[in-house]
């Protein structure tokens, strides 16, 4: 993590262009008396969590929730900036593994550790290793995991068993190509695979990223001289171009993890690459018909042991939240050990968030719904480190992202290069050069504050 901390300046520059492109009217949302406002990516899970606030309500008469619902690539610049502009439009703001250490190092989150030890029976301990650890700074939790996730293949064994066709449990990602040509049926409406074209640092720069790491390429090395228009990258982002091009989904271009997902839950597509959160959708009845279909490949590999991804959406609170003690209150709520069986027995037990608490595998309905995915998604969490998923040391944290300041918005342009290429708009070496001088002027002022 050698160079990270930045200049607040170029801190505050990032800020003003987010607010710029996602937050304005924020402003108009603000809170009052005993109402918190809950910012929330709209997941199935989280819309979940909505459907059953109610209860929240009930048993804690003196607080109301009001929910601000938005697609991700939405979500985030609006929340990033009233959190670091401290408007305090917001309570309870839902981030990720990636914005955590950071704003807690900015002293823009509430330090949740005082209100966890004070709460008996909610059980840190509980929580996935590390998930836990990866939503921690200097060794105190500032956010909450509501689930974690890797990344894995799903594929359908009933066009598999009808092609003659077998997944290997640790493919490669050559291997996935020979079978995504072999599935690819667009007579009949199914495409080989699905992966995410759609643009953004957390769309389609996800599963990219993952193949990034697994053909040895990184996006700086270790003095912060950007990478992306090296052998490496150039291999990676040809392969993942021409793979969904040639057999993913029709309008790839625009198709982020809510499409992939209605797509192959719908039966039209044999594999798809993406987070182990997805398995609850497609063993869902009320949202899938392809329930009991699927298995479940560990992330394609190249030149790693692994290539799987670390995410967790957590709940966190702004500094300058009003109500901290309300806001934890629904936080606890949302993240106790108890909420898996509400959801379990109210909703169905493939909808119980997965990924971040240990004794969520421990209950017996909800691994007898999910045998076919619980193993899997434990292990990939498990392996997710970049010690298994790359191939030499890089001078930032993270595996499907880059963590620094400067990667919302370095991410979001190199996402739209490659979105491009997807769409046939520009070759994937112009993709590849833009996002290099991207890049590469990040890279500079890292190079002048060591």
């Amino acid at each position: 993590m050698r160079g990270v901390r930045r200049p607040l300046a170029a801190l505050a520059l990032v800020v003003a262009l987010l607010v710029l492109s996602g937050c304005a009217g924020a402003g108009e949302l603000g809170t009052g008396g005993r109402t918190l406002v809950v910012a929330i990516v709209s997941n199935p899970q989280m819309k979940d969590a909505v459907a059953l606030s109610g209860q929240f309500e009930r048993e804690n008469p003196g607080i109301r929730l009001k929910f601000v619902q938005l697609p991700e690539n939405q979500s985030r610049p609006k929340i990033t900036a009233s959190t670091a502009t401290q408007g305090g439009e917001f309570d309870v703001v839902m981030i990720s593994n990636y914005e955590v250490p950071q704003w807690a190092a900015n002293g823009w989150l509430e330090n949740l550790q005082p209100h966890i030890d004070a709460s008996p029976g909610y059980d840190a301990d509980d929580f996935v290793p590390s998930i836990r650890d990866s939503l921690s700074y200097r060794g105190s939790m500032y956010a909450v995991p509501f689930y974690g996730e890797s990344s894995f293949l799903v594929y359908r064994k009933d066009l598999f068993e009808r092609a003659g066709l077998r997944m290997p449990p640790h493919p490669t990602w050559p291997q996935i190509a020979d079978l995504a040509a072999k599935l690819d049926d667009k007579e009949h409406g199914v495409s080989g695979i699905c992966l995410r074209g759609k643009p953004g640092w957390g769309e389609n720069l996800a599963p990219f990223d993952t193949v990034v790491n697994t053909f040895g390429a990184r996006w700086f090395d270790e003095h912060w001289n950007a990478q992306l228009t090296s052998p490496e990258f150039r291999a990676a982002a040809h392969f993942y171009v021409d793979l969904v091009r040639r057999h993913g989904e029709v309008g790839a271009s625009s198709a982020g993890f809510s499409e992939c997902g209605a797509r192959y839950a719908q039966g039209q597509a044999a594999m798809w690459y993406d987070a182990t959160s997805a398995a609850g959708t497609v063993e869902d009845p009320t949202s899938s018909k392809i329930v009991g279909k699927s298995g479940y490949a560990a992330a394609p590999v190249l030149r790693t042991p692994d290539s799987g991804w670390l995410y967790s959406w957590a709940l966190a609170v702004p500094k300058a939240a009003r109500d901290k003690d309300a806001a934890w209150r629904f936080m606890r709520w949302m993240t106790d050990q108890k909420y898996a069986r509400t959801v379990g027995n109210t909703l169905g037990w493939n909808r119980v968030p997965p990924g971040s608490r240990q004794s969520t595998y421990r209950i017996p309905e909800y691994m007898n719904a999910a045998h076919a995915y619980a193993v899997p998604t434990l292990e990939g969490i498990d392996r997710a480190t970049q010690r298994n998923t790359m191939t030499g040391p890089v001078p930032y944290p993270g595996i499907q992202f880059v963590g620094i300041p400067e990667f919302q918005d370095l991410g979001t342009r190199v996402g739209q290069q490659l979105s491009a290429a997807i769409a046939g708009q520009i070759s994937v070496d112009e993709a590849l050069r833009q996002s290099q001088q991207y890049a590469d002027s990040v890279g500079r002022s890292y190079r002048e504050t060591r």
